[in-house]
């Protein structure tokens, strides 16, 4: 006889902490700063670049929204992740675009930099790591 029940669903009780190095974190929140990057007033791209990021590093994506402002041509949007998001606004008169990406879990945020930095093409990048929810042992 084999067994056809169907999989039972997640333990409630599992959250999708990380411990990594003796430390147990709700996640990763990665600060990225663009300088001098390409595409950055173009909704479209920006959202194709962010869902990629997302993609790449293996979160799954629930909801995308990008907003086009004037004068400069600026974007700020949000793609919400079930791990949680990632966001930008940028500021084309300054050449400037601030990314923050947070996700839990076994996603990795760190793998998005390498879409980001191919799909915006910057001048400069930097990336500031937080692991965010610190538990106290």
């Amino acid at each position: 006889m084999t067994d056809n029940a169907p999989p039972k669903p997640a333990d409630p009780l599992v959250d999708y902490f990380i411990t990594k190095d003796g430390q147990t974190f709700a996640g990763y929140h990665l600060l990225v700063e663009i300088w001098g990057g390409s595409g950055l007033t173009d909704s479209a791209r920006v959202d194709a670049v962010l869902r990629e990021a997302a993609s790449a590093s293996g979160a799954t994506i629930l909801h995308s929204h990008m907003h086009h402002f004037s004068p400069f041509g600026g974007v700020s949007g949000v793609v919400l992740l079930a791990e949680s998001h990632i966001s930008i606004h940028t500021w084309p008169e300054r050449d400037y675009t601030a990314i923050d990406i947070f996700m839990c879990g076994d996603c990795d945020p760190h793998l998005a930099v390498p879409v980001l930095t191919a799909g915006f093409s910057p001048e400069r990048i930097d990336v500031q790591e937080i692991r965010r929810g610190i538990l106290e042992t």
